[in-house]
């Protein structure tokens, strides 16, 4: 009776907080509602065909009505031949990425929080941000052109210099410094919305204060800039080392070549030519990489959240 009498006033009292708050602010969760409609339906109904992962697929049965078959195709992916170029490929490519094009935005924000020319800064601004809406079929297309060995304006350069001419799209160790510098140009000034965003909502006080002090512009992004990005760029630098093991597939496939097929061959490639390309078309397979893919990223961003959070304090959840 004691539990039982304990029990109802919380719950009761949970309903009531809960109707008293969709009384109050129901304006705000109708708002609410087209974004929680979108997970709902493009995240969290698809999960449903995650078991195909551990089923023999048959388009004809069905996913309920095709042979559960367990952990086979898991088996397959890491008893394969290539099974350890890959990860290598996928983790050394985005590892780079992140190393060399996380700071970049960071950079691209104080340089421009440090222009006072609006119109400078604007055009500035839209300069660095237009490269983001190019699609990557245009941005394959530009580094064949430009980097083609007859006629591309690096080897031009290069042989104006005295140099020989390289054919970088079919050398393996040019693929990642292509692939990695065409990502930061064309994403870098895009990334820089949430670190602007945040030098924006500074207190102009603390600058004014700081100049009255006798403060170079050196300190004022040392000891102001610096502190209120190191939050947002934690977390930030969190959520991009959940997808050490997700690349730009549609990119990587579109540079590949054979010549540069020793590092290349990355797992988002391997995936779409066992799953969709119609000579195999082995969906089930397929699912099981991304799904053991999915496992590992969440497992990473997972250790570090929680590296982050014990030793500044800062993390996600």
């Amino acid at each position: 009776m004691s539990v039982s009498a304990s029990v109802r006033p919380r719950s009761g009292g949970l309903r009531r907080r809960t109707a008293l708050a969709l009384r109050r602010d129901w304006q705000l969760w109708v708002l609410m509602l087209p974004c929680l409609a979108f997970f709902i339906v493009f995240c969290y109904f698809p999960m449903y065909g995650v078991q195909i992962a551990f089923r023999d697929y048959k388009a004809a049965f069905g996913i309920t009505g095709s042979q559960w078959v367990g952990l086979k195709y898991f088996e397959k992916f890491f008893s394969s031949y290539y099974c350890g170029r890959m990860f290598l490929n996928t983790f050394l490519l985005n590892f780079f990425g992140l190393l060399f094009g996380f700071p970049v935005p960071i950079l691209l924000a104080i340089m421009l929080n440090q222009l006072r020319g609006k119109r400078f800064k604007g055009f500035a601004q839209t300069a660095i941000y237009v490269p983001h809406f190019i699609s990557t079929v245009v941005l394959a297309g530009m580094i064949y052109l430009f980097f083609s060995p007859t006629n591309g304006i690096i080897n031009s350069l290069i042989t104006a210099a005295g140099g020989k001419s390289i054919y970088f799209i079919m050398e393996a160790d040019w693929f990642r410094p292509l692939f990695i510098g065409s990502e930061i140009w064309q994403n870098a000034g895009w990334n820089t919305i949430l670190y602007i965003a945040t030098l924006t909502s500074i207190d102009p006080q603390l600058y004014e204060a700081a100049t009255i002090d006798g403060a170079t512009r050196w300190n004022k992004i040392r000891h102001i800039d610096l502190p209120h990005l190191v939050p947002i760029a934690v977390m930030m630098l969190i959520l991009n080392c959940g997808s050490l093991l997700s690349s730009n597939t549609d990119k990587a496939l579109l540079l590949q070549t054979s010549g540069n097929m020793a590092t290349s061959d990355i797992l988002g490639v391997y995936v779409y030519n066992v799953g969709i390309a119609a000579s195999k078309a082995q969906y089930s397979y397929a699912s099981a990489i991304g799904l053991c893919l999915n496992v590992i990223n969440f497992v990473i961003i997972m250790l570090v959240n929680g590296v982050s959070r014990r030793l500044s304090d800062i993390s996600l959840f």
